[in-house]
C-alpha cells in the first residue's frame, strides 16, 4: 500500500510508476485506489494496462471489501494500493476509522510511505519516524522520497533515514513531465491527460522495485469469505460513457454483468439516439464542461425523454442528475438546456459539497424500496437552484435527489457492489421492463 502524510504528496504518481515498472518486468499488476475517487484510478489503470478498482471502508462493509479485493487481486501477481489523503485521515480526527491505516490493517497490507522531501534533509527522518510510531498494528516498511532537489539532496535524506533504521525504496526528483493537471473535481482523467508509458518506464528507474516486491511478498494471508452471485436474467443496460460521463465503480459494473446485464455504452455527446436497451445508467462526470455540446445534441435528449416516458428504469448520479434536469447554468452564467426528464434546474457554484452520506430511500425506486438504507458519497460544485421536491432520499443533511416512478436522480453516488441488493433490484426492474429478445 502506498500511503503519505498528506494529500498532494505524490501518491498517484508514485503508485503509477510502481505499476508501470512492475508491468514492464512482465508481472500482472492489479491497481486499487482507496476512497471514493473516480479519477486517480484512471491513471493507475493506464500505468498497469488493466482497469483499477476502488476500495472504501465506508461504502463497503468489511467482509464485502475483502471479497472485492480478493476478486481483483487473485487475477494478478502483485497488487498496488494507493491510499487516500494522509495515512490516518478518515471520518474522524479522533480515530483511524475509514482511513488508509484502517484499510491496511483490514487487508493485512504492508505500507510504504511517500514523503515530500522538498526543503528537508534530516527532518524527513523525523516525519517518517513520527508516522511509524503513531501507527499501531501496522507494517510500515519504509519510504519513497518525492520531489528531491538533486541526487545529492536524495543522498542526504537517505543518510538521515538510515541513521534511524528506516528503509528507503528510492526517490523522484522534481520533473515537469510528471505533473498531472487537474480541474475542480481533482486530476484530469487519464483519458484526457496521461503520462506516456515511455516517461513512466524511464522515471521508475530510481525506484527500488525489487525491494518493493520483497515487501509485497511479506503480506500475510487474508481469509476471505466465499462469494456467490447467480445470474437473474438477461437484460441490456445502456450506460453513458464519454468525456462528459465516466464516473463508475468497476466492481459495481462487474456485479451488474454477473447478474445478467449486458452493458451497452453510449455517448450523450455524439450519438444521435439511445441504443436498444431496457434501462439507463448515467453516472457522474463533467457535463458542465461539455454543456454546450450536450445541449446541441437535441436528438439524444429527445430519445432519452421518450425512453423515460415509456417507463424504462433510469438511474442518474451527480453529473447524470444535471444532464437529466431542465437546464444547467455554468460558472460563467451561460444557461444550457438539458433533457428535462427531472423537473430540477442546476447551476455551478463556488462551493464544494463533499462527504459521506447515510441514505434512506423515501419511496420505491429502480434501486430499492422505500425504507432501504445504504451509504453513499457526494462530491460536486453544482447545486439545485431551488429546494428539492419529490426527493429520492433522506440524508443527515435533509431531503436529496428526485424520484418519480421509474426515474431516480441524485447527487449521491452509491456503490452497487457494496450493497448488492441495489444491483439485484435494478436488474429485476430491468427484467420487468424488458420486452425485446437478447439476440437483438
Amino acid at each position: 500500500m502506498v500511503a503519505a502524510a498528506h494529500s498532494g504528496a505524490g501518491k498517484t504518481t508514485v503508485s503509477s510508476l510502481i505499476c508501470a515498472g512492475l508491468n514492464a518486468q512482465g508481472l500482472r499488476v492489479q491497481p486499487f485506489k482507496l476512497g471514493p475517487d473516480y479519477l486517480d484510478p484512471t491513471h493507475l489503470g493506464h500505468a498497469a494496462r488493466v482497469k483499477a478498482r476502488n476500495l472504501d471502508s465506508y461504502l463497503l462493509p468489511p467482509e464485502r471489501l475483502k471479497q472485492l479485493f480478493h476478486a481483483g487481486a487473485v487475477q494478478a501477481e502483485v497488487s498496488v494500493l494507493e491510499g487516500v489523503m494522509g495515512l490516518f485521515d478518515g471520518k474522524s480526527p479522533l480515530s483511524d476509522e475509514h482511513s488508509t491505516a484502517d484499510l491496511a490493517r483490514l487487508l493485512k497490507c504492508p505500507v510504504v510511505l511517500v514523503l515530500d522531501a522538498s526543503g528537508t534533509a534530516r527532518t524527513i527522518a523525523a516525519i517518517a519516524q513520527g508516522l511509524m510510531q503513531f501507527a499501531q498494528d501496522m507494517d510500515i516498511c519504509g519510504v519513497i522520497l518525492n520531489r528531491v532537489g538533486s541526487e545529492r539532496h536524495a543522498e542526504l535524506c537517505k543518510m538521515a533515514l538510515s541513521q534511524q533504521g528506516i528503509r528507503c525504496f528510492g526517490h523522484l526528483t522534481r520533473q515537469p513531465e510528471l505533473h498531472l493537471p487537474g480541474r475542480h473535481l481533482g486530476l484530469l482523467g487519464a483519458q484526457e491527460h496521461a503520462l506516456s508509458h515511455e516517461v513512466l518506464f524511464q522515471t521508475c528507474s530510481t525506484l527500488d522495485l525489487e525491494g518493493l516486491l520483497e515487501v509485497a511478498r511479506s503480506a500475510l494471508p487474508l481469509e476471505v469469505p466465499p462469494e456467490t452471485t447467480k445470474p437473474m436474467g438477461q437484460v441490456r443496460l445502456g450506460i453513458a460513457q464519454d468525456e462528459a460521463f465516466s464516473f463508475y465503480y468497476q466492481d459495481a459494473l462487474d456485479l451488474l454483468e454477473r447478474l445478467g446485464a449486458t452493458l451497452v455504452p453510449f455517448s450523450p455527446l455524439r450519438d444521435p439516439e439511445l441504443p436498444v436497451c431496457d434501462g439507463l445508467l448515467i453516472g457522474g462526470g463533467y457535463p458542465e464542461v461539455h454543456a454546450a455540446k450536450l445541449s446541441e445534441n437535441q436528438s439524444m435528449q429527445e430519445s432519452i425523454r421518450q425512453f423515460a416516458a415509456q417507463g424504462h428504469p433510469v438511474v442518474a448520479e451527480c453529473g447524470g442528475l444535471m444532464y437529466l434536469s431542465e437546464q444547467v447554468t455554468t460558472k460563467e452564467g451561460q444557461v444550457f438546456g438539458m433533457c428535462g426528464v427531472v423537473p430540477y434546474r442546476t447551476a455551478m457554484t463556488g462551493k464544494l459539497t463533499l462527504g459521506y452520506r447515510e441514505v434512506t430511500f423515501l419511496q420505491d425506486t429502480p434501486l430499492g424500496l422505500a425504507g432501504t438504507q445504504v451509504r453513499g458519497h457526494e462530491f460536486h460544485h453544482s447545486s439545485l437552484t431551488h429546494e428539492a421536491f419529490q426527493p429520492a432520499y433522506r440524508t443527515e443533511h435533509g431531503p436529496e435527489g428526485y424520484a418519480c416512478g421509474n426515474v431516480l436522480a441524485s447527487y449521491v453516488h452509491l456503490h452497487h457492489a457494496g450493497f448488492p441488493a441495489l444491483a439485484r433490484h435494478f436488474v429485476q426492474a430491468l427484467m420487468e421492463k424488458s420486452c425485446v429478445p437478447m439476440n437483438r
